[in-house]
C-alpha cells in the first residue's frame, strides 16, 4: 500500500513555542524594530534582551533582520547579523564571539519528517562557535554545530557539521580548504 502525506494529520501540540501574549509582544516589536529598516542597534540589543536573549558587547544587528524567538537564542561578543539575515530558531541558536552572519544568511533549526505520513516537525539546535562565518545567502540547517572559525561559502547549504577552521561550499556544503588566518 502507498502511503500519501495527510496534513489533516499534522500536530505539533508538545511543541512549546512560549506564552501568547510574549509571542504576540514579539511579533509587534520584531515588526517595528527589525524586520523594517529601524538603524539603531542599541534598541535591537535592549528589546533583545528584554524578550531573553542572552547578547554580549558590540554586537551588531542590521536592518531588515529576522529573529523568532528571542528567548531561544544567545549571542556572544563583537557578533555581526548581516541585512536580511534570519535566525528561524525554533530550538536554541548559540551564535558565540566574533561570529559573523551575512547577508540573507539563514539559520534553520526546524524541518519536517517527510517519511511520515503526518508531516510531523523536527527541531535540532544551532551553535557556531567563536569566530564562524555564515557567508552571504548561506544556509544552516537543524542540529549543526560550526565549529571554531569555520566558514560557510556564500550561497552553501551547510547540513553536517563543520570542522574548525574549515571552509565549505557548495550543496551540499563539503570542505574545500583550511581557513588560514593572518596577523
Amino acid at each position: 500500500m502507498v502511503h500519501r502525506t495527510d496534513l489533516s494529520h499534522y500536530d505539533n501540540s508538545w511543541y512549546d513555542a512560549g506564552p501568547v501574549f510574549r509571542r504576540a509582544l514579539w511579533y509587534i516589536a520584531h515588526l517595528l524594530f527589525f524586520r523594517s529598516g529601524f538603524p539603531f542597534n542599541s534598541v535591537k540589543k535592549i528589546l533583545l534582551r528584554a524578550f531573553g536573549a542572552r547578547v554580549g558587547q558590540g554586537v551588531v544587528i542590521k536592518p531588515h533582520v529576522r529573529i523568532k524567538y528571542p528567548w531561544k537564542l544567545r549571542i556572544g561578543d563583537y557578533s555581526w547579523i548581516g541585512e536580511e539575515a534570519w535566525l528561524d530558531n525554533l530550538a536554541d541558536v548559540h551564535i558565540g564571539s566574533n561570529c559573523c552572519i551575512s547577508q540573507g544568511a539563514m539559520l534553520l533549526c526546524g524541518n519536517h519528517d517527510y517519511s511520515r505520513r503526518s508531516f510531523d516537525l523536527v527541531i535540532k539546535p544551532i551553535i557556531l562557535e567563536d569566530g564562524a562565518w555564515v557567508g552571504a545567502r548561506g544556509l544552516v540547517c537543524p542540529g549543526v554545530i560550526m565549529k571554531s572559525h569555520s566558514v560557510l561559502a556564500a550561497g552553501s547549504v551547510l547540513s553536517r557539521d563543520a570542522e574548525p577552521y574549515s571552509v565549505y561550499r557548495g550543496n551540499p556544503a563539503v570542505k574545500t580548504k583550511d581557513r588560514e588566518m593572518k596577523p
